[in-house]
């Protein structure tokens, strides 16, 4: 796991951090996407991770970044309106740079369905 997200998640391996995104994602995105500027990104990537075409470098790439979305305590609180979620895009838009040319259009469909 990489380090910077270490402390954050706890110390929790690739199996505990997929089970906290399967488990609380889409529950948590739903619940603030209106806040979240990167809302749509964040749920195509969701769906790319468990896309099984997508290579498995890529999808572990991006679970520690969702991981860090899903957990309550992060370096700046997400209730902090207009500025709680400025750490989760910065940590996001990293893991996104990963996932380019790997997001497709059928990610973005379910995304939109989403969030709709």
């Amino acid at each position: 796991m990489d380090r910077k997200y270490a402390s954050y998640l706890g110390g929790m391996d690739q199996d505990a951090q997929e089970r906290l995104v399967r488990g609380g994602f889409l529950k948590k995105i739903k619940g603030v996407a209106r806040h979240v500027p990167f809302a749509r990104d964040a749920v195509a990537a969701y769906f790319a991770m468990l896309d099984p075409k997508v290579p498995a470098v890529t999808r572990a790439a991006v679970l520690a970044p969702l991981a860090y979305f899903v957990i309550p305590t992060d370096l700046i609180p997400d209730f902090l309106v207009g500025f709680g979620f400025t750490d989760d895009a910065l940590v996001f838009w990293a893991a996104l740079k990963s996932l380019q040319g790997k997001m497709d259009e059928e990610h973005y469909e379910k995304a939109d369905e989403v969030l709709r």
